[in-house]
């Protein structure tokens, strides 16, 4: 059945409404504005209006923006050079700290690494930043349309002469079996003649991008999976400000993260722990190890008398410099969490997502200015990255990760060492590293289970809880936007077998369970996918160990993030 689309051209558009989309529309007015100010001065000729546009696949702005969050203000900066007088969400860091956590329950403080000084940096929740920003944003008068998931890229023309023409949004209306219900609404063709991808940590559009004309960088990009919680905990507002990072407890040697607290105002404390996903035991489960980190009794007592009121989940790219792909083709840049834009050694990519949103829209108003998109044109944004500030930073941690990829060792310590004296050189200046899904044990050689949390509701919950303080809704009767991509019996057998089922473990929101097939008789068993609990993390597109599942947006919905 054909389809008729209403279409929408524009000049530039911006796929995600997140730190990256929305500083670069941002800049591009600026620009503009500035542009045409000084064409007029010297009586040159002054640049059309362009209709810039941001989508955004949550229903309201921010609404699905988690982070730490400790800033640099490199970024806000340039952006807004007066954005302390504005009244951002935002506090000063006052103390900064790093412990270890002993297993025992004793702790320590450690030495701060020179990256990790968070001096003269701020601290609060990254989804009320970017709804801060999204108001700058729509009172410049560039269109910002919440609600609006793309579903793919519109892609004309083959081989060299290929090119993005924008995106189509998704349908509205389809039941679960694919039909077309009453309220059926097709999605909008919205085309640009630059479109820019900023559409977030393993971004469906940019997986497709990258795939379709072979950009990846010279390594895989890698990931972690942070999970957090906010507390109100009375007294802690006597402390805003308060930065505190740890290591050690709740994850063995060989699994590279750590947790932070952050006193984010008024009387709410953050709380997090961040996973690289490199992990060889298919049984690891992120969400169990939080509750676990917050029995240790230094956490504890951080914590005590308060109440937990919101929960999310957010994957990052943590590849680095060398897992950056090549960022442009015929008519589509690639900028934020999309690109791989965040230095895991300073736990920080907020500032160089806005950078690289920023040279992004520099990039599309040069195209505006010659008439002319193709990727000719668009490849100097490539180069103006790496020679900025956030690509030196990057290139100047280049090696980090592949140091620590195999945990806290003392061979991956002395690593970081030499890199510290070497300019992040290192053994050598490129050092390759795989795909983290690929480092997942088969299930007999997995270690000893640790011994489940008993959740009491108070300090520890399960999953499903959690997900209710998620604000994480889905209509059920849509589609799902989880696919696998395999025999219906794999999940069953060779999954079971040979994995035993590690989706239900590093899904932090329990959409992944193996039930009975009543169907099939004999214990047979069969993939039950619960995605009206999904928070959009990423992490099963990342994970999974057969890379068959996918994650495409639905057609509404999602978490609803508050001061995460």
């Amino acid at each position: 059945m054909t389809t008729e689309r209403e279409v929408l051209d524009v000049d530039v558009l911006f796929v995600g409404g997140g730190v990256a989309g929305l500083a670069g529309a941002l800049h591009l007015k600026h620009k503009v504005d500035e542009h045409n100010a000084a064409s007029k001065a010297s009586g040159g000729p002054e640049l059309e209006e362009p209709m810039i546009c941001v989508i955004e696949k949550g229903d309201a702005i921010g609404s699905h923006t988690l982070s730490g969050a400790v800033i640099d203000p490199r970024g806000l900066d340039e952006l807004l050079p007066d954005w302390r007088e504005q009244d951002p969400p935002l506090v000063p860091v006052t103390g900064d700290e790093m412990r270890w956590l002993n297993a025992g329950g004793g702790s320590f403080k450690l030495p701060m690494p020179p990256w990790m000084n968070n001096h003269g940096f701020t601290t609060g929740s990254l989804g009320n930043v970017v709804r801060w920003l999204g108001e700058k944003v729509e009172a410049a008068e560039v269109n910002v349309f919440p609600g609006f998931p793309a579903a793919d890229l519109i892609i004309e023309g083959e081989d060299d002469a290929a090119r993005v023409c924008g995106v189509v949004t998704n349908d509205k209306g389809i039941a679960a079996d694919g039909s077309r219900r009453g309220n059926f609404e097709p999605g909008v063709e919205i085309r640009a003649k630059v479109t820019v991808l900023c559409d977030g940590s393993r971004g469906h559009l940019t997986k497709r991008l990258v795939e379709r004309w072979g950009l990846e960088g010279r390594n895989p990009q890698v990931y972690e999976t942070g999970v957090k919680e906010t507390w109100e905990v009375p007294g802690a507002s006597a402390h805003v400000g308060r930065v505190l990072h740890t290591a050690g407890f709740p994850l063995p040697r060989d699994i590279f993260g750590g947790s932070f607290l952050y006193w984010v105002g008024e009387d709410l404390i953050t709380i997090g722990l961040v996973v690289a996903l490199e992990y060889e035991d298919p049984a690891f489960d992120i969400h169990e190890e939080l509750q676990r980190l917050k029995t240790h009794p230094y956490i504890a007592e951080l914590l005590k008398g308060g109440t937990r009121v919101n929960y999310g989940a957010k994957s990052l790219p943590a590849g680095g410099y060398w897992a950056l792909p090549r960022p442009y083709v015929n008519g589509c840049l690639v900028a934020g969490d999309a690109l791989g834009t965040v230095n895991v050694a300073r736990l920080k990519g907020i500032h160089l997502g806005m950078k690289s949103g920023m040279l992004a829209a520099e990039t599309a108003l040069a195209a505006l200015i010659a008439g002319d998109s193709s990727a000719a044109t668009l490849a100097p944004y490539e180069e103006a990255f790496k020679q900025s500030w956030a690509g030196r930073e990057l290139h100047r941690f280049r090696n980090f990760h592949q140091a620590m990829a195999h945990g806290m060792t003392l061979g991956g310590m002395a690593r970081i060492g030499l890199q510290l004296v070497t300019g992040g050189r290192g053994l050598r200046d490129y050092e390759p590293l795989g795909a983290g899904h690929a480092r997942m044990l088969a299930k007999g050689k997995r270690r000893q289970a640790s011994e489940p949390i008993k959740k009491d509701g108070v300090l520890t919950f399960d999953k499903l809880t959690n997900v209710y303080f998620s604000g994480t809704k889905h209509e059920e009767d849509q589609p799902a936007h989880l696919l696998v991509h395999a025999d219906p019996n794999h999940c069953a057998t060779t999954c079971a077998q040979e994995f035993g089922n590690p989706c239900q473990s590093f899904c932090p929101a329990s959409v992944y369970e193996m039930v009975d097939d009543e169907s099939a008789g004999g214990g047979a068993q069969k993939l039950q996918i619960n995605f009206s609990n999904c928070v959009h993390c990423k992490t099963c597109d990342i994970m999974d160990p057969y890379q068959v599942i996918e994650w495409v947006t639905p057609e509404s919905g999602g978490p609803a993030y508050v001061n995460l």
